[in-house]
Parts: structure tokens; sequence; C-alpha cells
């Protein structure tokens, strides 16, 4: 086939010369040997790590280790980075999580591979459906959650791919923490009934179209990704409902110099199209596929059986040799109204932060995050840009 021999882009190698990172920085203190610069390193992993306490769902506060590991696993004029994530939390009070995402690119993108798995022991408040509630109108909610979402996408096009995979969620020991159930809190009848375990599990398509280099730091180009999934008996799921998500994300390079001066925009929308869903399996704020989105705005905090997101980012280098940079962003969000299913509540967050380069050879950034909305402010931390 002419897949597997057409190029997808003779300039996919990221040129670090004259670049410098904490890496740099690390070796010069205790006087190793500066690394080279070669374009040649297919299969070598770049590692990035974040040690950090932050606060976690439901109040308190964790120990937090943010790992990322980015390796070629073929030749880098045709192939993207792939990339795998562990961020496992704990603190000394019972909660911990053991979160893994990976995204796998196979020699001249031929195959994606596809992976998120999750164990969380996972208390968080929920402002039940829709908006317009109050900040101090909210539930803690308590349960375990056990993840497996697996999907394979086959390379029709130089950017185009399609596949397929299998999607559960598994919800175990919900249980409100007040004498006020989730049922009576919400006013939804699934997924809401105390000290009960709950599942979701079936198929789901992927159709994903990406022109992206590198996912933890995307040069500019275009992403959109359609997922239908089906939850059905037959595959483990305590109901039968199907949903959709559609995320589309912009880059555009406002310079043709070497610093990086980018306007950024993503957007997605996320839909039940029929009853059945339990309630922790509905579209919210903060719980999208890579829990990136709101910041500035408490995870969970809108909730409805529809969700509408946009957002835009200003991305610039504040050294010539790319170690500082900024950004300043916005979004918006709207979860429908349990009723009528509009939407009636349209949200705001803003905020800025600070880049600091810890890899240039995979180009990780530390990213320190200021966001703010209504009522709430958050510092967030992470590898990689938000989206």
């Amino acid at each position: 086939m002419l897949i597997a021999q057409s190029p997808i882009d003779k300039n996919l190698n990221i040129d670090t010369t004259g670049q410098k990172d904490l890496i740099d920085i690390g070796r010069s203190i205790i006087k190793s040997q500066p690394r080279q610069n070669s374009l040649d390193e297919k299969k070598k992993i770049y590692f990035s790590l974040l040690p950090i306490s932050t606060s976690v769902p439901g109040g308190g506060s964790a120990l937090v280790t943010s790992t990322t590991a980015g390796v070629y696993l073929g030749d880098r004029n045709t192939t993207y980075l792939s990339t795998v994530t562990f961020t496992p939390y704990f603190n000394f009070k019972g909660r911990y999580g053991l979160p893994v995402r990976s995204s796998i690119w196979l020699n001249n993108n031929s195959w994606n591979i596809q992976g998120d798995t999750r164990f969380l022991v996972y208390p968080q408040y929920t402002w039940s459906l829709g908006g317009g509630q109050p900040e101090s109108y909210k539930l803690l909610v308590n349960y375990n959650y056990l993840r497996f979402y697996q999907s394979a996408l086959k390379r029709i096009t130089s950017y185009f791919f399609i596949g397929a995979g299998y999607s559960l969620d598994y919800y175990l020991d919900v249980e409100a923490s007040s004498t006020n159930s989730l049922v009576n809190f919400s006013q939804y009848k699934f997924g809401t009934s105390n000290d009960r375990n709950f599942r979701s599990a079936g198929p789901n398509i992927d159709l994903l179209y990406d022109t992206r280099k590198n996912s933890l730091n995307p040069f500019p180009g275009t992403y959109a990704n359609f997922i239908y999934r089906y939850n059905t008996t037959v595959t483990g799921s305590n109901n039968n409902w199907e949903s959709i998500y559609a995320d589309f994300r912009k880059y555009v390079s406002l310079t043709n110099s070497g610093l990086k001066n980018i306007l950024a925009f993503w957007t997605y929308y996320w839909s039940t199209l029929n009853s059945g869903a339990p309630y922790l399996n509905l579209p919210a704020i903060g719980m999208d596929p890579y829990n990136r989105s709101g910041r500035g705005i408490e995870q969970n905090r809108y909730r409805g059986k529809r969700l509408i997101y946009f957002e835009s980012e200003y991305r610039r280098d504040i050294t010539d040799n790319g170690l500082f940079g900024f950004v300043v962003f916005a979004n918006l969000n709207s979860a429908s109204q349990p009723k009528n299913n509009r939407f009636i509540y349209w949200n705001p967050a803003a905020g800025t932060g600070l880049r600091i380069k810890f890899n240039k050879k995979s180009d990780t950034n530390i990213c320190i995050d200021y966001g703010i909305s209504k009522n709430y402010s958050a510092v967030i931390l992470g590898l990689g840009e938000a989206f």
C-alpha cells in the first residue's frame, strides 16, 4: 500500500541546537559532559519527572509524582513521538491513585495504540446536574474507581486514522459522605444508589486526524478526534447506553523565527445519546479523557448529560534558548440542564502560567499555571501542555 511508503513530514525532528533545559543545567552543576545533539536517536527514551505536593479531589493534599517517557519507535522523519505518562498520588488518609496513560506510534505512524488504565480511591465533590448552583451546594461522594480503555487505530492516509477499542469504567462502593444520599441530591436515578457498584463497558469506534508531531508540546497543526461508545450488558455494562465525544484543536504559529509564538484553540462536545449512563459517567468539566479541561474551575463542578467546552491559549518563549516561556489562557464551558438539555449557564475561567523546559529532546515543559473563576482559584502543576 502507498500508506506505509509515503512520508508524513520531512521535518518531524526537534532541532535542539542552541536550546537548554533543566537537564543541561543539572549536568553543568555536577560538571558532567554535555549531551550530544543527534537526530538519529531511534528508541532512545526521554524521561521527565515532577514530584509535587498538591490538593486532591474531596479536599486535602497528596504527594504526586508525574513521570513522562517519550520515545521514537520508528524513523523520526515519519513517526510521531510515543508517550507514556504515570502519575501516582497518595496521602496518609487512605487516598491514592495509580493512573497510566499511553499513546504509542509505530513506525511510519502505521498504527496508533492508545491506553488509559487507572485505579483510584477517589472521593469527589459534586454539585448535581446543570449549572446555576452556588458553591456551597455540594455533596462529597466516596468511591473507588477502575478504568481500562484500549484502542488501536490504523493509518488510512497521511494524517487520518480509524480504529476501535474497548472501554470499561467500574465504580465500586459509591456512597455519599453525609446523610443526604446522591440520588436525592441529584434527582438522577442511574448509578446513585448508596453502597453499590456500577459498570459501564463496551466497544468504541475512533476517528482521528492528527498533524501534531508531539502531543506533549504541539507544533503548529491540527487535531480532531471523534469517539462513539456503545455500552452494553453483553460486554459487562449494567445498562445499555451510548455516548459521543468530539474534540478539535488548532495550533497557529505567529512567527517564522526560532522563538515559540503560538495561538492554540481547543473545543469539545461530549454527550450521552440516551438514558442509562451512571451519574459518575455523565460528562463533567475536568473529566475529559486527559483531565485537562477547565483550568481555574474545580474538577466536576459542572456536570450534565451534555457538555460543551471552549479554550484558547497564547504560548510564547521568554528566552532564546527555550528554557523559559509563558502562557495566557481563557476557557468557557456549559453543562446541559437536566430537564430540557439546554445550555443556559456559561462558566468562564482564565489564567496565566510559566513554562520551564525539563527535557529539550522530547520538548517537555514543566507547566505552572494559575487559573481563576467565580469563587475558585487554583495552581495547576504538570508535565506537558494542557492541550
